[in-house]
């Protein structure tokens, strides 16, 4: 398996742990990526400002993945939602894609559609698969107790995704228990996290994420879990000023299943990142036999 890897803008910047271990999965893996210099961000921060712009950043990038006969991997749900959205409008809108073709055309590029997007999640769970991650795990947690966050772009719409059971997922559950921890059933585990309205108003933002984790702690969760890189930086960095600004304090980590699964195959906690989460969550390292 070969892959070009579309990299998510905010993990660069602010969770670089996600990178770190994402590649040292992959390679644990045997499975084979490239980072295409020319790829530019994936659009969707542009989505609601220029939908023009938005769908022809996408476009750029599904033709150079094109040009190099390659799909697309990404672990970035939004990159995931934006690639997918724009690969099922070009082709289900010939105008969209003429008009698209016209922009590339200036850069000896061109738009087939030949290029499939796939979610981190899908090369491990469908194309490495359950038996496959197994085999390759020298280490399992014992007693540990995760409560999954799938996020909301990684869902939804179902129709352009196609990811999962967008009201019943189970996907990630699974990817989970392979590592010997337990998923535990939450209520609250479908609803957003409250990243979209950080910088917009911030109280109802920290009251989402606050309900969150509060029902995560009461279920029964040593852990949250995410597969989304804002949803991670709003249970680690945010649910950190909500301690400070509200004195709430449920000492719920989350970790990035890449540093969940890194530690069974064995990956260093340091190339993994696992100190480079805002909240201390090396006391997971405790549950691995």
């Amino acid at each position: 398996m070969k892959f070009a890897v579309q990299r998510c803008c905010t993990t660069s910047v602010y969770l670089k742990q996600y990178e770190t271990s994402t590649d040292a999965v992959l390679k644990a893996l045997g499975v084979e990526f490239v980072d295409i210099r020319e790829f530019n961000c994936c659009g969707y921060p542009l989505k609601n400002v220029n939908a023009k712009a938005s769908l022809l950043a996408s476009a750029r990038n599904l033709s150079l993945a094109e040009r190099e006969d390659l799909n697309i991997l990404t672990f970035c749900n939004c990159c995931y939602g934006t690639l997918k959205h724009v690969n099922h409008t070009l082709k289900e809108e010939p105008e969209a894609r003429k008009e698209a073709n016209r922009s590339l055309e200036k850069e000896g590029l061109r738009y087939e559609g030949r290029t499939e997007i796939k979610h981190l999640f899908e090369v491990l769970f469908h194309d490495i698969g359950v038996k496959g991650l197994q085999q390759r795990l020298v280490k399992k947690f014992t007693g540990l107790k995760i409560a999954t966050h799938y996020g909301c772009h990684i869902l939804r719409p179902r129709k352009i995704t196609q990811f999962d059971n967008p009201v019943a997922p189970t996907i990630f559950d699974k990817l989970v228990e392979i590592t010997g921890a337990s998923s535990i059933p939450w209520a609250e585990k479908l609803e957003c996290c409250g990243s979209p309205m950080w910088g917009v108003s911030d109280e109802l933002s920290l009251d989402l994420t606050e309900k969150k984790v509060a029902d995560a702690k009461q279920s029964g969760a040593d852990y949250l879990c995410c597969a989304c890189a804002f949803c991670q930086l709003q249970f680690d960095r945010v649910q950190r000023i909500l301690q400070s600004r509200r004195g709430k304090n449920h000492n719920l980590p989350s970790v990035l299943y890449t540093q969940l699964i890194g530690l069974g195959l064995g990956i260093d906690a340091e190339v993994l990142g696992i100190t480079r989460n805002e909240l201390d969550a090396t006391g997971i390292m405790g549950f691995l036999s």
